[in-house]
């Protein structure tokens, strides 16, 4: 059976991707950094599954972590590895147009995890691909082609993202295939906190006004467009949009307007 492993694993995204590989039989190890109590349950709830599953704690902005947890997945599992979800990601909340709100220090922290931290696992767990012929999904995001979002830190970090995803496709071709996900507005947790409940329910409520599908996404929404993803034997290089149509509304939606 599979081996696989997500990062940012125990919440929102990650939970859910790693929920929809859990099939009897399945190996699944989990990174998460701080979600430790999430962790065990999502493990729990993949294990009931009949997945033999494996949490671990680790930074992916520290190449000395992602080597380890790489290694710890090896020893646990064996040396294949089927499939690599770089999920883990971090932003700053800041308001549209406020250039003092996000600080060189914010650039250098939010790249450090969705740019490096991306590089650094999958250069780790490059050799355990190859002998499984495995596969990469990298999560983006739709403010990497409209600068939208969170911040101006993050929709440029999902730019970069997007160039390391065909850089890898290249160089780890033609054993692995590396591919990204660009999911819209998702209704997670991470939003609800960094927006506060107030103004989460004012941007879902405009997102899905404007898209061409009248609604928002769920989590388990890109956990089924990344499972999809890691099992196409023939793509490579790509970048799949899942936003409900939002790139048809005219300018697009900025999350965080001016107040």
């Amino acid at each position: 059976m599979s081996t696989w492993l997500v990062t940012g694993g125990a919440t929102g995204i990650g939970r859910a991707t790693a929920l929809r590989l859990a099939v009897p039989g399945a190996s699944i190890a989990i990174v998460y950094s701080k979600s430790a109590d999430a962790a065990r349950e999502t493990a729990a709830e993949c294990e009931a599954r009949g997945a033999r599953m494996l949490a671990i704690a680790a930074d992916v902005a520290s190449d000395d972590d992602c080597r380890r947890a790489a290694a710890a997945v090896a020893e646990a599992f064996g040396p294949g590895l089927d499939g690599l979800v770089n999920n883990a990601g971090t932003t700053r909340f800041a308001p549209a147009g406020d250039l003092e709100a996000v600080s060189a220090d914010d650039f250098h922290a939010i790249y450090a995890v969705n740019v490096v931290g991306t590089w650094q696992m999958t250069r780790a767990c490059a050799r355990a691909l190859r002998t499984a012929r495995g596969s990469v999904v990298n999560v983006s995001s739709s403010s990497a082609l409209d600068g939208t979002g969170s911040s101006p830190a993050y929709s440029a970090s999902k730019a970069a993202l997007d160039n390391i995803t065909m850089n890898l496709a290249r160089s780890l071709a033609p054993e692995v295939r590396v591919n990204a996900v660009r999911p819209g507005f998702v209704e997670t947790d991470w939003h609800i906190r960094g927006l506060g409940q107030e103004r989460f329910e004012t941007v879902r409520k405009t997102v899905s006004q404007v898209t061409a599908l009248q609604s928002t996404l769920s989590a388990d929404d890109v956990a089924e467009s990344i499972v999809w993803m890691l099992q196409q034997p023939k793509m490579t290089g790509q970048h799949i949009l899942i936003d409900a149509g939002r790139q048809l509304a005219a300018g697009g939606v900025r999350l965080m307007d001016k107040r």
